[in-house]
């Protein structure tokens, strides 16, 4: 069994987020498009830069060739979709959970999720959650995070009937063993769960055409003694515990040495850290067009569809347990989202607010991908503390007299302002307080209040030359 383990030392993110603009613009070289990759390549016509993955560039979803003089479509928006989705619930043994999505500059929402805080019959103290980030298209992810569960259960049940014992006796003793924790057993039913899910989707993919779509997985099943976890690709799940990231998933990427191995056994390469100079993940479910070597089992081709399951025993210590897409790694490193969601869940009682905080943070710090983030709250959680709630209300107080001191110095040069002189000016100003994790653009919606606050102050003593009508008496 693997014990928990901190998170690998991470790039910073301007350096990710350099690194993936780079690979989108040589995507963008190769496909001759004006700002996307190609959509959701497949290995079936020859390999090539045959269009993003996940962590790639989903151009036209489902992929094909293009027809000579053919634009790619950008996969980005003139503005992003800021909607948020947003839900909570909780079980009967103590956590509490909420989730938060949103397109953000993305053309389409490729996230889904699945939340169930208790299962059925004798395993309703157990839980399951999952974030399911699609690309090339929503089809297979959705698919997924409709079939996956029932999937993992049924193969666990096939797994115990299959290991109990024939007599009467030995079936009653075993069926009395049917919520207990058997970690084996468990891991071993999610890991057939994924490959079966995976064998079943590819005839509807044949059938519905979804061939080059594909989706990454990262989940949890909660037990009352343990907390398995299940990556299948770069979507991440982090564990903070006592104040500190005891465990994190680890991302499927090409360039990994085991993982290249597996590829390049299988008859590809790794090129711009590329399957083929195509798909940024090394595992997924669906991606069939990377999956026809023959003479390998599924956990061979170069996307294999298994996943990296870990066992983690739960503590008293246990806080809180985040599931995110690569919309929200992108921008925060493991130690950055569980420091900032920690100072949240000491000044805000309400998961979806927190939810909706992170997912802010990651757009103002540059995310241009889907974001989804599951927050799962342990009864051990950061409780509300009155210290940190005036800790906040100074740090804001502090924030909307800056901002107010920014815009009268910017005002007497006799133009107005615009909020991005504000913010520069201001994020050039050390703010002591500020939340860890978060830094000022975990405030930006706090300065963007004040901003507009001082415009109105101001605007009736603008000059009328800018056009700018004066505030009505």
């Amino acid at each position: 069994m693997r014990t928990s383990r901190k998170g690998p030392v991470e790039m910073p993110a301007f350096v990710r987020q350099l690194v993936k603009e780079t690979e989108r613009r040589v995507s963008s070289l190769f496909k001759g498009g004006r700002g996307g990759g190609g959509g959701g390549g497949g290995v079936g016509g020859g390999g090539g830069v045959g269009g993003g993955g996940a962590g790639g560039e989903p151009g036209v979803e489902g992929g094909g060739d293009l027809a000579e003089g053919e634009v790619v479509p950008s996969p980005y928006l003139d503005r992003p979709v800021l909607d948020k989705l947003v839900e909570e619930g909780c079980s009967r043994w103590g956590l509490t959970y909420a989730l938060g999505s949103m397109q953000g500059w993305r053309a389409s929402m490729e996230d889904f999720h699945n939340c169930v805080p208790q299962l059925g019959g004798e395993l309703a103290d157990w839980s399951f959650f999952a974030v399911f980030d699609g690309h090339a298209g929503s089809n297979v992810a959705r698919y997924c995070s409709q079939h996956l569960l029932s999937q993992i259960l049924a193969t666990g049940e096939e797994i115990r009937r299959r290991r109990g014992g024939k007599g009467e006796e030995e079936e009653g003793e075993e069926e009395e063993m049917g919520a207990e924790d058997d970690p084996e057993r468990v891991r071993a039913g999610i890991c057939g769960g994924f490959l079966q899910t995976d064998r079943q989707l590819q005839g509807v993919a044949r059938r519905e055409g979804w061939e080059r779509g594909g989706t990454t997985v990262v989940g949890t099943l909660i037990s009352p003694c343990y907390i398995y976890f299940a990556n299948c690709g770069d979507s991440r799940a982090v564990l903070s515990r006592s104040g500190q990231v005891c465990y994190s998933t680890e991302d499927h990427k090409p360039y990994s040495p085991l993982e290249r191995e597996r590829i390049e056994n299988a008859g590809g390469c790794v090129s711009i850290q590329r399957i083929n100079g195509s798909l940024a993940v090394s595992r997924a479910l669906g991606d069939f067009g990377y999956k026809g070597a023959e003479n390998r089992p599924p956990e061979e081709q170069m996307v294999s569809p298994e996943p990296e399951v870990c066992v983690v025993e739960r503590s008293p210590g246990d806080e809180f347990l985040v599931l995110a897409c690569d919309g929200v790694w992108d921008t925060l490193t493991n130690e950055e989202l569980c420091a900032f969601v920690h100072s949240r869940l000491r000044v805000c009682t309400d998961l979806r607010d927190v939810c909706a905080q992170v997912i802010d943070l990651c757009l103002y710090k540059g995310s241009l991908d889907n974001i989804s983030i599951i927050l799962l709250c342990f009864p051990g959680a950061p409780q509300l503390s009155a210290e940190a709630l005036h800790q906040e209300a100074e740090l804001d107080d502090l924030l909307e007299a800056k901002v107010a001191e920014i815009y009268e110095d910017l005002c007497d040069g006799g133009e107005e302002p615009d909020l991005l002189a504000v913010l520069t000016v201001l994020a050039s100003i050390a703010i002591p307080g500020l939340p860890p994790g978060g830094g000022i653009q975990s405030k930006r919606n706090c300065i963007i209040s004040a901003y507009f606050q001082q415009r109105e102050i101001h605007r009736p003593t603008l000059p009328n030359n800018l056009g700018i009508p004066k505030k009505p008496m």
